[in-house]
């Protein structure tokens, strides 16, 4: 396990702790001030709601939360103000969400124990789940616990070989930061970060905010679920329209490139005769291909044939949003034109972007780098707010049956 994880693990381990702790303490905060049964909880343990069932989603309810605000991202790198606000923003989540799904069905005399109640558990919510998270950052500097990183010192004047140490780095998973030149300072064109009284340029780093970054995957996993599940009869159908239509498997597997630069395997409905790529040799398709079966048009046009493909965004090979991940035979003809190519592997790939909507099917390797542009512009100007615009525009295209 690398020290990134374990340190992710030594504050989840550190979460739940602390909220099974202000779970407990509220509980007893309770039945002492308000019900003034300290010696009868036997009485309240057992039938009550309000012990066996949010002892296991109370702390469970605070990850999620601690998960969407993005702590859990960059657990090295956190200054002391940023640690204070999240956790102080968590803590008034969590507390507002227990107060209206819990607290607000108590019946009481004055509705000032309302207030009261809301006071304690914010407080107890933050002021325990606060010390908990500095003790684990304390301890870590204690024994020097850091970053696993790798550091590009960039070669003068040569910036193929600086995209290839790139390209070798990501594999690695590990953060890559670059020693930044005076043009990068002066520009102020990139973002510094001192780590051990050196100033470095993160090239890993992503636009978006940690928790934009956190809840955009948290929307993959959720939708792409549901999708799985309810479009169920219709991968049904369509496997049977697939394996009436021409002779050959439902569906076919290609090799990818994702995230990091790791290979990974792509799920589509085959819409191509089985001997497409006879010769081994991976071809583009174009307009009018003759490979593709009468089925196989009907798919694509209409985007169906890439379905399958969100059991790769459940999985996290890929995302709803990010660059069309590309075959490693084009990723080596395009990297001869363009050898930034290597830069898109920070981000996870995605079934629709900025590029595949502007360029749509690229079957020349023209096509290929102005998709890849758009790519690398999407990728510098990530949101929330664009990516709900390019799946917008991708809908257009697919009931207006655009695709190829």
């Amino acid at each position: 396990m690398s020290a990134y994880r374990r340190q992710q693990f030594r504050y989840i381990l550190a979460d739940i702790l602390s909220s099974e702790t202000v779970w407990l303490l509220f509980l007893l905060f309770r039945w002492i001030v308000y019900e003034g049964r300290l010696f009868s909880v036997e009485e309240i343990l057992i039938p009550a709601f309000n012990f066996y069932i949010p002892i296991i989603l109370y702390p469970l309810g605070c990850l999620i939360v601690y998960y969407l605000s993005g702590y859990y991202l960059h657990p090295f790198r956190r200054s002391l103000s940023k640690e204070f606000l999240t956790t102080f923003v968590s803590a008034l989540i969590i507390s507002l969400t227990a107060f209206f799904l819990i607290v607000i069905d108590d019946h009481v005399k004055d509705y000032q124990r309302y207030l009261v109640s809301l006071y304690v558990l914010f407080l107890t919510q933050f002021s325990i789940s606060y010390v908990c998270r500095l003790i684990v950052g304390w301890v870590s500097k204690l024994y020097h616990v850091r970053e696993d990183r790798i550091v590009i010192d960039p070669p003068s004047g040569n910036e193929t070989e600086l995209y290839r140490q790139i390209r070798e780095a990501y594999p690695t998973g590990k953060p890559i930061y670059i020693r930044p030149r005076v043009y990068d300072l002066l520009t102020g064109a990139a973002q510094i970060r001192t780590l051990d009284d050196e100033a470095l340029i993160c090239i890993t780093d992503l636009n978006m905010t940690d928790s934009e970054v956190c809840i955009k995957r948290a929307f993959d996993i959720v939708v792409s679920a549901v999708f799985l599940i309810l479009l169920s009869p219709l991968y049904a159908l369509l496997a049977l329209l697939v394996r009436y239509s021409s002779k050959g498997p439902v569906f076919y597997k290609q090799e990818r490139i994702g995230l990091h630069g790791k290979v990974f395997q792509i799920y589509k409905f085959r819409s191509m005769i089985v001997s497409a790529e006879e010769d081994g040799t991976p071809q583009l398709s174009k307009k009018d291909d003759s490979r593709i079966t009468k089925a196989g048009h009907w798919l694509r046009k209409y985007r169906f044939d890439e379905l399958p493909q969100l059991w790769n965004v459940l999985k996290g090979d890929m995302s709803f949003v990010g660059p069309r991940p590309e075959r490693p035979y084009f990723i080596n003809l395009i990297e001869q034109q363009a050898p930034y190519y290597c830069l898109l592997y920070k981000i996870r790939p995605g079934l629709t972007s900025w590029g595949p909507i502007r360029v749509g099917y690229t079957d020349t390797m023209e096509k290929m780098i102005r998709r890849l542009n758009y790519d690398i512009a999407y990728m510098e100007n990530m949101s929330l707010l664009l990516d709900i615009k390019i799946l917008i525009l991708t809908i257009s295209v697919i009931f207006n049956g655009k695709g190829q």
